[in-house]
Parts: C-alpha cells; sequence; structure tokens
C-alpha cells in the first residue's frame, strides 16, 4: 500500500490528477497504478497491492479461497443503536475503532487509532454479541475484507459505517502521521472530521430496521 497514499482521495469526487506508476502487483509483479486493488492475505493477516486481473481473480466471496478481493462498499447505519453502556463494555479507550471478523481468528478483532497507527483491543465476545443484537445491521459486512467504523466522539449521537477495510488502514495510517501531542492534534482531529464528510457524502444509507 502506498505510504503517502491519502485515503480521503478515494472517497473525494474531484480526486487528483494520479501519480506515475511505480509499485508492483505482489502477485504478478506487474506494474499498478497510485490507484489500485486489495487483496487480503486470510493466513498472514496482511492487505497486498495487486493488479486488475490478479484483483478479479479473488472476487468470489462464497468460494473457499487463502486470499480475497477487498470490496468498494460504503454503507451508512443512521440510528446506530450503540449508547454509552455499551460502548463501555467494548473497553476502547478512544471514541472511534473498526471491527473486522478475521477468519483465520475465528472471532471478531476491534482496532483503534492512536499515534503508533492501528492498535488492537482485547475484544470481548459477549459484548459484541450485544452490538449485533443492537444492530443486526453490522452482520452484513463481509469477513476480512469490510469493517464496521465507529465514531462515538461526534455529537448528537454515535456513527456506524460499513466500509472497506483497506480504507480503514489508510485513514489509521495518515492519521498517525497527523498526530501530535495526547489527544492528536488540531490537525489531526480535522482530518478525522473532513474523512467522517466524505464518507456520509459517498456512503449508502442502510435504514436501521
Amino acid at each position: 500500500m502506498p505510504g503517502t497514499f491519502d485515503v480521503l482521495t478515494r472517497i473525494r469526487a474531484d480526486r487528483p490528477a494520479e501519480q506515475p506508476a511505480g509499485e508492483l502487483c505482489e502477485m504478478c509483479a506487474e506494474q499498478v497504478g497510485a490507484e489500485h486493488g486489495h487483496v487480503v492475505d486470510i493466513d498472514g493477516r496482511r492487505l497486498m497491492c495487486v493488479c486488475r486481473g490478479c484483483y478479479l481473480l479473488f472476487t468470489d466471496a462464497t468460494a473457499t479461497l487463502r486470499y480475497r478481493a477487498v470490496p468498494d462498499r460504503y454503507l451508512v447505519f443512521p440510528e446506530f443503536a450503540l449508547d454509552r453502556a455499551l460502548w463501555e463494555s467494548l473497553q476502547i479507550p478512544v471514541g472511534l475503532a473498526f471491527f473486522l471478523h478475521n477468519s483465520a481468528l475465528g472471532r471478531t478483532v476491534a482496532l483503534y487509532p492512536g499515534p503508533a497507527g492501528a492498535t488492537e483491543s482485547e475484544l470481548d465476545l459477549q459484548a459484541w454479541n450485544d452490538v449485533r443484537a443492537a444492530d443486526p445491521r453490522v452482520d452484513t459486512l463481509a469477513a476480512d475484507t469490510e469493517a464496521v467504523l465507529v465514531r462515538t466522539d461526534a455529537p448528537p449521537a454515535p456513527r456506524g459505517y460499513l466500509v472497506p477495510v483497506d480504507a480503514c488502514y489508510e485513514f489509521v495510517g495518515r492519521l498517525r502521521t497527523l498526530w501530535k501531542g495526547f489527544d492528536g492534534g488540531q490537525e489531526a482531529r480535522d482530518f478525522v472530521d473532513g474523512f467522517f464528510t466524505l464518507l456520509d457524502e459517498r456512503a449508502a444509507v442502510v435504514p436501521r430496521p
């Protein structure tokens, strides 16, 4: 994944011109552009940059494969059913986290941003099951390739989204480069606000059942 890639360019409608290609597909070594697809290596628990041809080999979500293509789906869950008590039961130390089902581990994992990048949290299974019971929309995510992104520190209510997992990691990576001090600083906060504004513009609405 390009180290300087700004995740906002994946969502912004007025994208800047692509930079010259300089990266190789991690499967076939074909050169890929700055904007390219990713697949998840399930066993290795990592993202791989791939060309379009290799990406298309792993788009069948029903097949039993080691690699899975990361889809380009963005959903927003209005009236997300996550109150303060339920959030505190997840034991996430900040107001922002993403959750994904890891097939290699056979469970859902939680990660949150910080000065060191994405930090994995010890997620209590019952607490996550309580979230699923409160809002079944979280169960629509695809294992390994999509994540439920939750923000609780922006009024008036918690906000829930389903996003590609590569967007989550790129978002956290970019945030790490901006982080200053204990709470991240104003530039980092502005970046987070801008990111979620663009998510709201792009994401398809899934009403609460």
